[in-house]
């Protein structure tokens, strides 16, 4: 990203200016942290958009940018949809991927929810949690209800043991994905193999019975992956998520929250 601030327009600024009103360009734009990971180096951004004056949270793998705290409508969709389609109280539930915590908030939002599992593969974003880096601060880490666990999602859910060593072969009530773009845009090779029958059916082994797996996309329903879906469990469907981008003169965005069910 280019400098929003040249560094010779902030040493033209007296020490004066700048203890009045800031480095414009901390103020702008910040990099909280950048840390190498065993799928590249990830980095937690902070910057201004003075078109909506407000400050974005960025997490980015090399250059690729992963999640915004501008748009969350989707992560909240995923616990608040998935939840919606499990019954009783007392949910044990599982969230793959944690990112800045949107879905895991979501979730702890709920009053059914006695119990949340997050697994996330890059240490470095548990770490942000718990330093309360994030917008949220340590808002999960404070929840007794909540533990966040690093480890790859993929090979656990192919595993005989499961998610959690505590609790071998645990099932979960509910469990919540978002992790890859989409089920054929992967965030990096650790996934082949987990969107097909084969995959999603060993994942199901840690599904209650009448409980449901979420998975996000960051594209429109797909009719194939909710065939998918139903190949592995005993009914599937997909709910669209619509919102506006206020980059785009809020243009609507459509993503997509796919539901399956263990009978």
């Amino acid at each position: 990203m280019a400098e929003l601030f040249p560094a010779s327009f902030r040493h033209g600024l007296s020490k004066a200016a700048i203890d009045r009103h800031g480095d414009p360009m901390s103020t702008m734009f910040e990099e909280l942290d950048y840390a190498p990971t065993p799928i590249g180096a990830v980095s937690l951004r902070r910057r201004h958009i003075l078109a909506l004056k407000t400050d974005v949270f960025e997490i980015l793998l090399g250059d690729e940018h992963l999640m915004s705290s501008l748009f969350t409508a989707s992560e909240v969709a995923l616990a608040d949809e998935g939840l919606a389609a499990v019954k009783g109280e007392d949910l044990d539930v599982l969230v793959g991927g944690l990112g800045l915590g949107y879905t895991a908030k979501a979730a702890l939002a709920h009053d059914t929810v006695a119990r949340l599992t997050v697994v996330d593969l890059l240490e470095p974003v548990i770490r942000w949690h718990r330093e309360g880096l994030v917008p949220m601060k340590t808002e999960l880490v404070d929840d007794p209800r909540c533990d966040l666990l690093q480890g790859d999602f993929f090979a656990l859910a192919a595993s005989d043991g499961g998610f959690d060593a505590r609790y071998p072969g645990h099932q979960y009530d509910a469990i919540l994905i978002d992790i890859d773009h989409t089920p054929e845009r992967w965030l990096h090779g650790g996934s082949e193999g987990f969107y097909t029958q084969e995959g999603l059916s060993a994942l199901k082994r840690f599904v209650k019975p009448g409980g449901i797996i979420g998975l996000w996309s960051d594209e429109a329903p797909d009719d194939e992956i909710t065939a998918l879906l139903a190949k592995a469990f005993d009914a599937a469907w997909a709910e669209p998520v619509v919102f506006p981008n206020p980059l785009q003169d809020d243009r609507p965005i459509t993503q997509a929250v796919y539901l399956a069910r263990k009978a």
